[in-house]
């Protein structure tokens, strides 16, 4: 079983997001809280607010336990690009590409990730 929670048109280029979520991937939710908290980026902030999104998702929706979720996975799609024009000189304009992102966050438990692990290897 798994529970996952996206947001989509976040006004952060998918390779900024994507430095916070290789932080947070394969660890447990609480550790991965602790991580954003604590991130001086941009994004930390929204991926915290996703990552409690899809924590609520998996306790109300699918009747997991908060204490044995972590992180399975995590990643960031780009989403449409905003295209603007900055003034340069001689009356030219260089194009200014406004990126965005659609990020997923993936949630499962312990126990599942073990049991299927055990059948991978027989």
């Amino acid at each position: 079983m798994e529970a996952q929670a996206h947001l989509k048109y976040l006004r952060i280029s998918p390779r900024k997001v994507g430095i916070v979520l290789d932080l947070i991937r394969n660890k447990p939710v609480g550790l991965a809280i602790g991580i954003l908290q604590h991130t001086p980026k941009s994004a930390s902030w929204h991926l915290l607010r996703l990552l409690n999104s899809a924590i609520s998702n998996a306790v109300n929706v699918h009747n997991m336990q908060a204490s044995k979720l972590f992180v399975s996975e995590c990643f960031a799609c780009p989403g449409p690009t905003l295209k603007r024009v900055q003034p340069v000189s001689k009356g030219r304009g260089h194009r200014i590409l406004k990126r965005s992102s659609h990020v997923t966050i993936v949630l499962t438990d312990f126990k599942e990730e073990e049991s299927n692990g055990a059948e991978d290897k027989s």
